[in-house]
């Protein structure tokens, strides 16, 4: 039976939507292409239809999952305590894709290397434009700085098994962004 274009793109990203929640949740490694396939409601066999291999998968899922993670409607502060939330914390498979996976990045494809930079740019971007500064200089270092802090913050409050450490490390980058980008 032929599939038309439309659920071929309804599979598609339903594939990549899965995809990226159970690799954040375990890592890229942990999952296999079986798994995506049978949690995305789809046969293994359907997975070449898609893409060339897990790999591509990885690379295309990345650029999927980057895209759709944005500064919620300009206003950085309330992003920023979102962002560094117990709640963003304890929800990794949900959560940002860039604190996820960025650590695992260095052992992937260029493909996969280069999604995370575009990511990376996009995102300085939406953060740039997000902050109060009128200065240009300032305002990327600002937003260079903040994501960066904000990104190592959830690693490392996710990476201790300290819950009063762990939510100070959120409280107080919160604090520092707050003090450093008004």
């Amino acid at each position: 039976m032929k599939v038309s274009r439309e659920q071929m793109a309804e599979n598609r990203r339903r594939i990549l939507d899965v995809a990226s929640r159970l690799f954040r949740d375990k890592g890229f490694d942990a999952v296999s292409v079986a798994e995506v396939m049978k949690a995305a409601g789809l046969t293994h066999g359907g997975f070449y239809g898609h893409f060339s291999s897990k790999d591509d998968l990885v690379a295309q899922t990345l650029a999927h999952a980057l895209a759709a993670d944005t500064v919620g409607g300009g206003d950085f502060h309330a992003y920023v305590g979102s962002y560094l939330s117990p709640r963003h914390r304890d929800n990794a498979a949900g959560g940002c894709p860039t604190a996820g996976l960025a650590a695992a990045i260095r052992h992937q494809t260029p493909a996969a290397r280069s999604a995370m930079a575009e990511g990376l740019r996009a995102q300085i971007a939406r953060i740039d434009k997000a902050l109060p500064q009128s200065d240009p200089a300032h305002r990327r270092r600002a937003a260079i700085g903040s994501w960066a802090a904000m990104v190592g913050a959830v690693i490392l409050a996710r990476a201790i098994d300290d819950p009063e450490l762990s939510d100070e490390v959120l409280e107080q980058t919160r604090a520092w962004i707050d003090s450093s980008v008004n």
